[in-house]
């Protein structure tokens, strides 16, 4: 088969929203809100070591207008929450968060006045990273969660409608259909078929 036939072979269909979300997922741009001992290990996520360009978010975005996703690293301080939440008005539609470690998911150890006992009391969080500071593993485990969140829950028809309900659509995953027509996978079913 040569180079010249090769676009006669075949074609491929799919969806506009399994393309567009695919596109999306793979160039997510963090925008790193390192705010305590968090901020180190998510400085080695980003770091040669453990190659985050392979899920495309090498480039850590420093302006909120060009970032998508939002990982905020420690302890927020009251301070602190109002101006985190200014940075997340300012990003573009969509956009994701991640609390990542204990004191962004709960608290942590700092069960005090002066700390906000999780992002999520003014942030809307996507996934969350347990640990005191988590491995930068955890981080690459939270951004492909995210991934998988992009691909499959978001839509392009929900960009032109605000204030609308809009309808979910179906995960573009494929589906094993068992012999019966059911969808659910079952360890009998796949070897049945």
């Amino acid at each position: 088969m040569g180079p010249d036939n090769a676009l006669q072979e075949g074609f491929l269909t799919t969806r506009v929203d399994a393309v567009i979300n695919w596109a999306r997922s793979n160039s997510l741009m963090p925008m790193p809100m390192g705010l305590a001992c968090c901020a180190i290990e998510m400085m080695a996520f980003a770091a040669p070591k453990y190659d985050v360009a392979r899920f495309g978010s090498e480039a850590m975005r420093f302006s909120p207008r060009q970032a998508d996703l939002m990982i905020v690293a420690g302890w927020a301080s009251y301070k602190m929450a109002h101006t985190i939440r200014r940075v997340w008005d300012q990003m573009a539609d969509p956009k994701w968060c991640i609390a990542m470690g204990a004191c962004a998911s709960s608290g942590g150890m700092h069960r005090c006045y002066g700390v906000v006992q999780g992002i999520d009391n003014f942030l809307p969080v996507d996934v969350y990273i347990p640990g005191c500071p988590p491995r930068p593993e955890a981080v690459i485990h939270a951004l492909m969660d995210i991934q998988e969140k992009v691909r499959n829950d978001y839509s392009i028809a929900q960009d032109g409608d605000f204030g609308k309900e809009v309808p979910t659509i179906a995960p573009a995953r494929p589906k094993i259909v068992t012999p019966e027509g059911d969808d659910a996978i079952s360890p009998t079913g796949l070897y049945t078929q």
